[in-house]
């Protein structure tokens, strides 16, 4: 069941180091969101907050909100762990578990819920690898090592992985940026087939793969070296990349900066 995020005042630090300042934007349920910026301006660092995937470095804290269809995923008592499962992440690089079959990476997640019905496990993996589109590829050889698979096909896997625990959302942290261009279509194409049941949010450095898979975009930059990043300004795709607001967002779209 896709549900809606709003972002009220969050601000990211890693120790000392102010990361990411002041950022409040809305991602609507069924839809894709990409955050887009230079280097270093704090698209991904956001990301991890969603999920709070940023509390596993040593440190890293952020204040404001995170609302899960109004539930704050900071409130007194929410589990991380389930957090992250109810918003999911795929990360820039695929990373299967190499010696664990397919089937095993499919399900892993339900395992360490305590899933053991053999009928139950191999029915998520079946749905999981199809709404990956992934099944036809690999229905023959799922007992062998996900390793084993190309790139794209372990990206592919990854994300069959994170939906097999059934999210409300799914975060990509670059998923194309280690694939090649067939394989990066294959997974935008993916991408425009699960936003029907997801909410998805995507850090991308490639602004056409932007334009092309996503509904709004959110453009972020930083004043200075060492100065925290901050939210520009979100607006529809087509809107950012043909009349964007603010000067420095039209200067990052057309190349003059960044």
């Amino acid at each position: 069941m896709a549900k809606r995020l709003d972002i009220k005042d969050l601000n990211v630090y890693y120790g000392k180091f102010h990361a990411v300042k002041e950022v409040t934007l809305e991602v609507p349920p069924r839809s894709i969101t990409a955050f887009i910026g230079p280097s270093g301006c704090g698209k991904s660092t956001v990301l991890r907050t969603l999920n709070r995937m940023h509390e596993v470095t040593p440190g890293a804290y952020a204040t404001g909100k995170v609302l899960l269809d109004g539930e704050d995923v900071y409130g007194k008592g929410v589990d991380p762990v389930s957090v992250r499962t109810t918003i999911g992440m795929v990360f820039q690089r695929p990373n299967p578990f190499p010696t664990m079959s397919i089937r095993d990476n499919v399900v892993a997640g339900l395992k360490l819920q305590g899933v053991r019905n053999k009928s139950t496990l191999d029915d998520v993996a079946e749905r999981s690898l199809r709404g990956a589109n992934l099944w036809n590829e690999v229905k023959d050889r799922l007992d062998k090592p996900g390793g084993g698979l190309s790139g794209g096909q372990q990206q592919r896997l990854c994300i069959a992985r994170a939906i097999a625990v059934s999210p409300d959302v799914l975060l990509m942290d670059e998923p194309c940026s280690a694939l090649d261009p067939i394989s990066t279509l294959a997974i935008e194409d993916l991408m425009g087939e699960l936003k029907k049941e997801y909410t998805i949010v995507i850090v991308t450095h490639n602004m056409q793969q932007a334009a092309r898979v996503s509904d709004q975009t959110a453009f972020f930059n930083l004043e200075a070296v060492g100065q925290p990043g901050h939210l520009v300004e979100i607006n529809d795709t087509e809107v950012m990349f043909s009349n964007p607001l603010k000067r420095e967002t039209e200067d990052y779209i057309s190349g003059r900066f960044g």
